[in-house]
């Protein structure tokens, strides 16, 4: 066989491949080819529509962005990546803000937005036992949620049990009718690597006080780098239906353990609509592993659900009356 015919075989088994791995081959009688459903390890970018959102649904992710500072914001490459995956969600929340400057956020959606996006953000103060704190913080598309920066806090911890305690913040869908647009409370999460068996401990109790703060919100997700994996929630597991969105996944960037996650109860949060991932922008952008490892040695993880409350359209909203979202 001539070397131009090597060249054509080669080629031929590349593109069937390329094929194969996204698309089935559906039925005996009715031959119908369809794409393959996405799951675990996302391509984001090349799976869905253009705006990178499923028709009726709401992308949540969280985001560890190892040491985000002046550092890594001043790296054009870096910032780059950062904001490309940032546009891949409706709402990131992000963890280990770290600096004294408090203009690398509104520095990130800069990047973020230079093409006519409309993200948005709120931020918690710096928290921590030593010198070296950090914030937490949401980035959200303000296109499609909206927030209320009346509800935004930080978990009261007087017992000093929490390293770090989580920042809470209430948001609703933009599109659907009020009454019937999905609401939700997102807890940011960072625990201590060293402290993680106690902090996951007292993490129902974060989630019951969330729940009980006298919003009436029912949802509450609890989202971030929980330093564990699905297998090890502590206490957390006492609480009837808690789910993981991320099973059996590594979720850091050298693909070897599972530290970040949303967690959330069942059948509470039926607006799961089952679909959950981590986006690798290793891989998705072509990276070396020092490439990507200068952006953070966490991949996002990330979560989708039903802009309308109860998961369907119809379903009666529990949106708390008196909250005020922009």
């Amino acid at each position: 066989m001539g070397k131009s015919s090597l060249l054509f075989v080669a080629a031929v088994v590349i593109a069937g491949w390329f094929f194969f791995q996204r698309y089935e081959i559906q039925g005996l009688d009715q031959v119908r080819i369809v794409r393959r459903q996405v799951s675990g390890i996302d391509d984001l970018e090349t799976a869905t529509s253009s705006s990178g959102r499923s028709q009726n649904a709401i992308r949540v992710a969280s985001f560890n962005i190892q040491v985000f500072g002046a550092k890594k914001v001043g790296k054009p490459e870096v910032m780059e990546i950062l904001a490309r995956a940032v546009r891949q969600f409706d709402v990131v929340a992000i963890q280990e803000i770290r600096a004294q400057q408090q203009d690398i956020i509104p520095r990130l959606l800069e990047v973020v937005n230079a093409g006519g996006r409309r993200y948005d953000y709120v931020i918690g103060p710096r928290l921590g036992r030593t010198t070296s704190k950090e914030q937490y913080a949401f980035v959200f598309d303000g296109e499609t949620i909206e927030v209320d920066r009346n509800q935004l806090y930080t978990i009261n911890d007087p017992n000093d049990f929490l390293h770090r305690p989580p920042l809470v913040a209430w948001f609703r869908v933009r599109g659907p009718p009020p009454d019937k647009a999905f609401t939700f409370t997102l807890v940011n999460v960072h625990t201590d690597p060293d402290e993680v068996t106690d902090e996951m401990n007292v993490m129902d109790e974060v989630m019951y006080s969330v729940r009980n703060d006298g919003r009436g919100e029912d949802d509450v997700i609890l989202l971030g780098d929980f330093n564990t994996d699905d297998k090890h929630l502590g206490e957390l597991n006492s609480i009837s239906g808690i789910t993981a969105a991320i099973v059996d996944t590594p979720t850091n960037t050298r693909r070897k353990s599972q530290y970040d996650n949303l967690i959330f109860q069942q059948p509470a949060t039926s607006e799961y609509l089952g679909r959950s991932g981590v986006f690798d922008f290793m891989r998705q952008y072509n990276l070396t592993l020092d490439q990507a490892l200068a952006v953070s040695d966490h991949l996002p993880v990330w979560a989708e659900f039903s802009i309308y409350e109860g998961g369907r359209e119809s379903a009666i909203a529990s949106a708390p009356a008196t909250a005020k979202a922009r």
